[in-house]
């Protein structure tokens, strides 16, 4: 099976199902509203799903490559004490492949490279899909349309064409975080490959890069639309008493890097990934908090398993419902894990209910953390009978 399709958005997910719609034999548009694919972004974690989605995909050697596994870490107290350790090599053993970290950047370069320049449109603002044709939608976008027998909706948490296709659904929440996140301007040696620390209401976490830079995050809580006039300066108060190196990893960082954002997420599940010959994927079918490190991983597996899909069943019909019944229910799941993580970690403020969760923590068995990332990263990619790089 093949045909004409048009992603609409060219972030993480979008540009991986272009690769996989492409070696499945469609012809593919991705359509991005910024004028450039600019390489941006803070840094990313991904687990063996992940990876073992872009070794489907073709470009998981690539991106192994260009990642620094992370071996050591686990999560502290705001006075330095440990609360859990991570065993990345028992991670390894378990899943093939520890968690690793890389560049949103990197990640992004990588899955851009696999695709012919000729496929992409930017500068190009999507309005609306019209399906007055049901075998043959219709992007508009600004004074133009493209016709496609499919048409992928990429475009995030604030999905324009989720919001046409499900006019009753909600839309995101404020989860009740925000989060501000930078990368170090020099290399640093932060003494672990990763590390969370939880505090009251907030969190502070980092992780390494191959360069040596490391990425580094905070997340608080707070309402929707809380802004600084001086983030960095901001943080290096509210943590300027926490253990190191988060005082040297703020220090090491250019106030003008600093990204700030609301955490959102999509609370209320939608009842289909797919309308017609339009096909939810990423932050625009399921966007959830960041609290398990799955987002990435998940829309990965989204590329994936459509790619599978188009190139098995003799129908996009048949396709896309097989997709349906594959993605909504998993990442649902993880979704809905992720948001309890949030609650019982970073979000929890009262001083009792953080130290009765510090103590499960400290007394919970060593393989305990081990089986918890298990349990959300152990996904084989579906069968696809053509070469797969590895």
């Amino acid at each position: 099976m093949g045909g004409d399709a048009v992603v609409v958005g060219g972030g993480i997910g979008g540009l991986a199902a272009a690769v996989g719609l492409r070696q499945a034999g469609w012809k593919v548009t991705v359509v991005e509203r910024a004028p450039v694919l600019a390489d941006v972004g803070a840094g990313i974690s991904l687990h063996a799903n992940g990876l073992r989605a872009l070794d489907f995909l073709g470009v998981g050697a690539a991106v192994r490559a260009a990642a620094r596994p992370q071996y050591t870490g686990g999560t502290r107290a705001p006075r330095g004490a440990w609360l859990t350790r991570m065993d990345g090599a028992a991670l390894e053993r378990a899943l093939g492949s520890p968690i690793v970290g890389i560049p949103r950047a990197v990640l992004h370069r990588a899955l851009r490279t696999a695709l012919p320049p000729e496929c992409l449109a930017v500068g190009a603002a999507v309005t609306h899909v019209d399906r007055s044709d049901p075998y043959r939608p219709r992007v508009v976008l600004d004074g133009r349309a493209l016709e496609a027998d499919l048409v992928v909706a990429a475009d995030g948490v604030d999905s324009r064409l989720r919001a046409q296709l499900f006019p009753g659904h909600p839309g995101p929440a404020h989860s009740g975080s925000t989060v501000l996140r930078a990368i170090t301007g020099q290399p640093v040696d932060p003494r672990s490959d990763f590390a969370l620390t939880w505090g009251r209401g907030a969190e502070f976490g980092h992780i390494v890069f191959a360069d040596g830079r490391a990425e580094w995050h905070a997340v608080l809580n707070a309402p929707p639309g809380v802004r600084y006039a001086d983030p960095l300066g901001t943080l290096r108060r509210r943590f300027a008493e926490w253990h190191d190196p988060i005082p040297a990893l703020l220090a090491a960082t250019r106030p003008g890097d600093v990204l700030h954002h609301d955490v959102r997420e999509l609370v209320t599940p939608l009842p289909a990934f797919t309308v017609g010959r339009v096909v939810l994927l990423g932050d625009a079918a399921h966007a959830m908090t960041p609290n398990l490190g799955q987002g990435a991983c998940q829309a990965l597996e989204d590329a994936a398993t459509l790619a599978a899909a188009l190139a098995g069943e003799p129908t996009v019909a048949s396709a896309l419902a097989r997709y349906d019944a594959e993605r909504r229910p998993r990442s649902q799941t993880v979704a809905r894990a992720a948001r309890r993580a949030g609650r019982m970690g970073q979000q929890l403020s009262h001083p009792v209910a953080v130290a009765a969760r510090n103590t499960a923590l400290r007394l919970a068995p060593s393989g305990a953390l081990v089986r918890a990332v298990v349990r959300h990263a152990d996904w084989t990619p579906p069968r696809w009978d053509r070469p797969v790089s590895p």
